[in-house]
């Protein structure tokens, strides 16, 4: 193999060591767009070296895996005695009670649409970070442009705790995975100066104080996104939900936009999609439109940039966050939202894992 292939492997190396410092759940750097194109490479590689970078490839799949092993924290040794078991090894067997079979177990159906939607993500070059389920003011709101007193965190009405942080400001159930935003541009920001993007999806679960009905629920899945680099436009957001939703729908979409506020983008905007169901001639799903309102998303204001240590003038970015409920509701035609914590295995048979292989 040649010293211009090993440079490249080397290069990779080095970018997803870095990378998966910053990561909760460090196994998702193995869907790094970068490894999967070196993976990609191998047929393309003349026949003298193609054995050999196999091998340095695998190997440095090898390397990465046993720096991740090195560095997560290693289990306590626990009570051989499992408290949750529904009976003792020593227990007659007429004793036993009666359990159900696994195999009429499924995976919930948003976890099953999650991971489908950030496998679209990740092979666009984006990669995962997992929000938090608890954060501090700060990240809720001040570095996303929520000043003191702004008028805005009123529509942010969330849960907080009686424990305090370092500011004596309760502890909030995020409503946005956008807390994540300062976190992630504040560790990236040194790839910017290395001529690669910020890309990033953020995938969590929020909580609003909301009158729960058919549409709304206090606790939901989001998926928020954002991207940073030089000469970023509106159109290219735009064209990455319009690919992103072509595909997780699997049929051609328009999309257009209206204005909207948001303090952390400017401009902001809402994404309205053509109807997957009735091609814009209406139907119920649509409420007979021929239109549904799907996220908000904009152009990252200049200081949420300039909170993380970003030069706004030298970079732009965009960012979106989407109701994972409200994508499913569409492509299954699902009218309720509180079918998905329900638990009414009626609902959940549908989405049994014999039907999702």
């Amino acid at each position: 193999m040649n010293q211009e292939l090993q440079s490249e492997i080397d290069h990779v190396r080095e970018l997803l060591t870095e990378r998966s410092a910053s990561l909760v759940n460090k196994q998702s750097i193995f869907k790094a767009i970068e490894l999967k194109a070196l993976y990609d490479r191998i047929p393309d590689i003349p026949l003298q070296s193609r054995a050999s970078f196999g091998q340095a490839v695998n190997q440095l799949r090898k390397e990465i895996q046993n720096l991740i092993d090195q560095t997560e924290p290693k289990q306590e040794n626990v009570s051989s005695i499992d408290v949750s078991a529904p009976f003792t090894p020593n227990c007659p067997v007429d004793k036993r009670p009666r359990l159900i079979s696994s195999q009429l177990g499924s995976q919930h159906p948003l976890m099953i649409e999650l991971d489908q939607i950030l496998n679209i993500f990740t092979s666009m070059g984006f990669y995962i970070v997992e929000s938090r389920e608890i954060d501090d003011d700060w990240h809720m709101f001040t570095s996303l442009n929520f000043p003191e007193d702004h008028p805005a965190r009123d529509d942010y009405d969330t849960f907080m705790t009686i424990e305090r942080d370092e500011q004596n400001k309760p502890w909030i159930g995020p409503a946005h995975t956008s807390s994540m935003q300062n976190r992630i541009l504040s560790e990236h920001k040194d790839d910017l100066i290395k001529n690669l993007p910020i890309a990033a999806v953020i995938p969590g679960r929020v909580f609003r104080n909301e009158d729960v009905d058919s549409r709304h629920e206090h606790t939901f899945y989001q998926l928020e996104g954002i991207y940073v680099s030089s000469h970023v436009s509106i159109g290219n957001l735009l064209a990455t939900l319009k690919a992103f939703l072509e595909r997780y729908y699997n049929r051609s979409i328009e999309v257009k936009t209206q204005p909207f506020y948001f303090p952390f983008t400017e401009p902001s905007l809402e994404i309205i999609m053509s109807c997957p169901f009735c091609s814009k001639t209406g139907c119920r799903i649509c409420s007979f439109t021929g239109w549904i309102e799907l996220l908000g998303c904009g152009q990252i204001h200049p200081n949420v940039l300039k909170l993380a240590g970003i030069n706004s003038p030298d970079y732009q970015g965009f960012a979106w966050g989407v109701g994972i409920e409200r994508l499913v509701m569409i492509k299954y035609a699902i009218e309720d939202i509180r079918l998905f914590e329900s638990g009414r295995l009626d609902f959940l048979r549908q989405f049994s894992i014999k039907d999702n292989r």
